[in-house]
């Protein structure tokens, strides 16, 4: 999927998220709509935000999704409200929105602050995080406090990381801090690109980011631990209580410890020298193949850039890959499945992208209606890695186990009972390495959101 396709979607999703009715005609010298009442009345939550992998974007199957829209969905649907996402470019521009009583609430990873708190209220904490300083470890390294003496730092304009700076320049004499209108991510691209030597990021942010610019590395803590939160304008004191009653509850609690291991796990399991060669084989190796895979997924109607993230978790884009068992080719074929698909030469890159993507389409036929997106493509993978057979035996399991065989987050726990010895003897197909589909399913997954970030914007 191109940026440009991304970009599309985060359109239609500002109509598709929230209430597609205008809202309801209002005197405009009457002031911004900050009644928890008149909000009811009105039906819709407005919700300011960023797009940003650590608030809200659109997923790779078309869907909103991040950490902030999560919650933020919760919260509306516990309110009775819908709810609506008015976009902005940066922090700035979000609480703008919120101080204008253009938008109800304000969610978008902001930092409470006592310059902030003069004009905005704010909620009780939604994550805890610390500021670092983000630098390159193929570039210049900054150790110490005292070296950041004589430097310039970017920020993006209006956060609260130039407050932070600033309260360094005792110990760090002719530190010069730089404020520009972007964002943070843009700023930690540059430092990837050694464009910049280093910035300022929350842990939250670069932990998300590493996976997309492996390089980066947080060289210390600026801060203390500091608490994010929602705004809401200074007039909105009943929405404010209303939205903490909800915080304060122990299913919200839950709620919000699950959505940050959900997004922040895979940054957890950062592996620094497997991204770092992945991100080299995109601008190096990528460019050899991607009109083939693209070629192909339009044929079969799959998303390139998961038919790309498997090419590379097959055999890392080589043409004349070969394992000890004989597989071959870009997408590791063997020679049956070669010859099913109609591929005479697998270590033709574009007959086996071609007979790989066939293969893959293949499997999605294999499960009922009952099975939908994005868990059929996820369940194709999975048999593509271990065959159907053992993904059916693994299917029968979950049910005898009363799971979902229809969706992956239960199938993956399953997957990997069938190299269980206590069980894989009652299997139909008998043992396998039931944890390989699983690693084989989230690594793919993972290449696919680093691809999407990387790949070429559309001329």
């Amino acid at each position: 999927m191109s940026k440009h396709r991304i970009g599309a979607l985060m359109a239609l999703a500002l109509v598709a998220c929230g209430n597609p009715s205008s809202p309801p005609a209002t005197d405009p010298t009457a002031g911004p709509i900050v009644d928890l009442e008149q909000i009811r009345d009105m039906g819709v939550l407005r919700v300011a935000t960023r797009n940003a992998p650590t608030t809200w974007y659109i997923d790779r199957t078309d869907q909103p999704a991040g950490l902030e829209y999560d919650r933020i969905r919760a919260l509306a649907t516990a309110l009775g409200l819908d709810l609506e996402i008015v976009e902005a470019a940066s922090t700035q521009a979000v609480l703008a929105l919120v101080r204008r009583g253009e938008a109800h609430l304000a969610a978008a990873g902001i930092t409470i602050t006592p310059a902030r708190q003069t004009s905005l209220q704010f909620s009780s904490p939604t994550l805890q995080v610390t500021e670092q300083l983000i630098c390159n470890r193929e570039g210049l390294r900054v150790t110490d406090r005292a070296e950041l003496a004589g430097m310039t730092l970017t920020v993006a304009e209006a956060t609260s990381y130039a407050d932070t700076l600033n309260t360094l320049r005792d110990t760090a004499p002719g530190l010069t801090v730089r404020t520009v209108d972007t964002t943070t991510e843009a700023l930690l691209r540059q430092v990837w690109q050694g464009a910049l030597d280093c910035t300022v990021a929350d842990s939250h942010v670069f932990a998300l980011n590493r996976r997309y610019f492996p390089t980066l590395v947080a060289e210390f803590d600026l801060t203390e631990t500091r608490a994010l939160a929602w705004a809401v304008h200074p007039d909105a004191s009943e929405l404010l209580q209303a939205v903490n009653r909800w915080l304060d509850q122990p299913a919200t609690q839950a709620l919000l410890a699950e959505t940050r291991a959900r997004y922040f796990a895979p940054a957890e399991r950062f592996d620094f020298v497997d991204l770092r060669a992945f991100t080299h084989r995109i601008e190096h190796r990528y460019p050899k193949y991607d009109q083939y895979f693209m070629a192909a997924a339009q044929d079969h109607d799959i998303d390139p850039l998961l038919l790309a993230a498997q090419g590379y978790q097959e055999s890392h884009w080589d043409p004349e890959a070969t394992s000890p068992t004989g597989v071959r080719g870009i997408m590791m074929l063997t020679r049956p499945t070669a010859r099913s698909v109609g591929v005479t030469d697998r270590l033709d890159p574009v007959q086996s992208i071609e007979g790989g993507s066939a293969y893959l389409a293949k499997m999605k036929t294999r499960f009922s209606n009952e099975v939908t997106e994005p868990d059929r493509t996820y369940l194709a993978l999975a048999a593509y890695n271990i065959g159907r057979a053992h993904l059916h035996d693994a299917q029968k399991l979950a049910r005898e186990l009363g799971k979902s065989p229809h969706h992956w987050d239960d199938m993956k726990t399953v997957l990997p009972l069938l190299s269980d010895k206590s069980v894989y003897p009652k299997l139909k197909y008998g043992y396998a390495r039931g944890h390989e589909p699983v690693r084989y399913v989230e690594r793919i997954r993972s290449y696919q959101d680093i691809l999407a970030a990387h790949a070429p914007t559309e001329s």
